[in-house]
């Protein structure tokens, strides 16, 4: 997945006067099995709520890889170098773009009534605020999952058109 920030943005100490791109790889391991994508990391949205001016997300899968550098190739150890002739696919999807305020709101009211959000262990996140808007860790929980979920739904599909 790739996230194209637009605009001036200063995050963790990247600073960008003009466009640029940040690579974000959020399941961060490659995988070499076909199989379905597991839950992502909730960094990737926390990167997308925090930004100044709300980024793009192109969702990216590729398959092929494996072929280009197996496991196992000779003696059970990888090759020296890449294999050549090996077909690969990259699959980009449609980009993806988040209306956080209202998600922001909507995370404040879902998880304010939430029977979950009373039973789950707090690990003492603090309360950060977004549009005005001040999020406990219960929103903020609900918030980057509501994210990762879309996130992971779109690379989901554009992995099943792989096949």
């Amino acid at each position: 997945m790739h996230t194209y920030y637009k605009g001036c943005w200063n995050l963790s100490g990247i600073h960008e006067r003009s466009s640029s791109m940040l690579k974000q790889w959020s399941l961060g391991k490659v995988s070499q099995e076909d199989a379905p994508i597991r839950r992502l990391k909730w960094g990737t949205a926390s990167l997308i709520v925090r930004a100044h001016v709300t980024p793009i997300v192109l969702p990216m899968v590729h398959s092929g890889f494996e072929e280009v550098m197996p496991e196992k190739f000779f003696l059970d150890r990888r090759p020296p170098f890449p294999l050549c002739n090996k077909k690969i696919k990259i699959m980009i999807g449609q980009p993806l773009e988040f209306d956080i305020p209202k998600m922001t709101e909507l995370a404040i009211s879902k998880s304010s009534g939430d029977v979950f959000s009373s039973t789950t262990t707090s690990r003492g996140w603090p309360v950060i605020s977004f549009y005005g808007l001040d999020l406990d860790e219960a929103a903020q929980r609900y918030l980057y999952s509501s994210i990762s979920e879309e996130i992971q739904s779109a690379m989901e599909e554009l992995r099943s058109s792989l096949k």
